[in-house]
């Protein structure tokens, strides 16, 4: 859990750090674990920043750490006597704002797995992990999804819980799940893949294919089409609803909370644009179909010489031909016996 941005900005608020020699200012806040954690300013730029101070877990010293579009993350003492010591730091172009949130959620991550127990160095690794979440994330221009991606992680998440619901471990559901990458399709599963698409539609079953890979069983094999349908209604979920449900689904799997809060960023997801999304999906239909020779598509073995890339629209309901279903699917994957 995000930890309250009163903590960090009341901190900043009493520093300084509009000093000409260049250096540090800070006020040491409750520790992540073993983790030291400070507000801090750098002098003479004056612009916030984080410190974490690791005790004894170590950082190779050609190890690149990530660098967003307004922020950086670096060795706040380049000897690294006595520990570990990094720094969060806005960039003067840099979102005060958008920089506060990404504190609270980075710290929070820390609090939460180190409320698990785990070491210093799994720590350091969590760090490093949900900041390049956000890198990722800003990438994306840090604004909420789009209502088409937003259907899209609908549909994904919607999946997700159907796969820990089949018994499938959370670590291997959410290592597969690929979709956040731009990968050609959103899971990958045992021998295969499995490509989601949701729709909102009342009449047909129209899905949007963006690529001429996506249904290119020729690349991963067995390839499935997971599609789902939702409708508006009081009794459904809001995006932010399913994520808080989807979480609740692995909360007894250390870790693995964090790691699809990361995976949420990296698709565009952040919780506090929860405002945002008032939509409710409700579930009314789950289909699986077999991609194989015959299922409508194209892919660049059957699109005419020259064509480079396509987005075009399917009718699922002119696909029964390759209806299967979530058991056999995933046998056939190789992730159940």
């Amino acid at each position: 859990m995000a930890r309250p941005n009163e903590e960090f900005l009341l901190a900043w608020s009493s520093l300084s750090g509009n000093d000409t020699i260049p250096g540090w200012q800070a006020i040491s806040l409750s520790p992540a674990g073993p983790v030291e954690v400070q507000a801090g300013r750098r002098s003479p730029a004056n612009v916030e920043a984080i410190l974490f101070f690791f005790p004894t877990a170590k950082l190779a010293r050609a190890e690149k750490l990530p660098e967003g579009q307004g922020f950086l993350i670096e060795r706040a003492d380049p000897e690294n006597y006595g520990g570990l010591r990094l720094a969060l730091t806005r960039k003067e172009a840099g979102s005060t704002e958008l920089f506060a949130a990404m504190v609270c959620d980075v710290v929070g991550a820390l609090d939460d797995s180190a409320a698990t127990g785990v070491d210093e160095t799994k720590l350091l690794r969590v760090l490093i992990g949900r900041v390049v979440a956000w890198k990722q994330f800003m990438s994306r221009g840090a604004n909420p999804l789009s209502p088409e991606a937003e259907l899209g992680l609908a549909g994904e998440l919607n999946f997700m819980i159907a796969l820990l619901e089949s018994g499938i471990p959370a670590e291997e559901v959410l290592r597969g799940w690929i979709g956040p990458d731009d990968a050609p399709q959103d899971f990958l599963l045992g021998d295969g893949a499995v490509e989601v698409k949701a729709t909102m539609s009342s009449s047909g079953f129209p899905v949007k294919i963006a690529s001429l890979e996506q249904l290119d069983d020729s690349v991963a094999s067995p390839l499935f089409l997971a599609a789902v349908r939702f409708s508006r209604g009081d009794s459904g979920l809001t995006l932010p609803e399913m994520v808080a449900e989807t979480e609740v689904r692995l909360s007894g799997e250390p870790g693995m909370v964090n790691f699809l809060r990361e995976r949420l960023m990296v698709s565009g997801y952040f919780d506090g644009h929860w405002s945002h999304y008032t939509r409710k999906f409700e579930s009314k239909e789950r289909r699986i179909f077999s991609v194989s020779e015959g299922f409508p598509r194209l892919t660049p073995g059957t699109v005419p010489a020259g064509v480079i890339r396509a987005l075009y629209e399917i009718n699922l309901d002119h696909a029964g031909d390759f209806l299967s279903d979530l058991d056999a699917a995933l046998k056939l994957l190789g992730v159940t016996g």
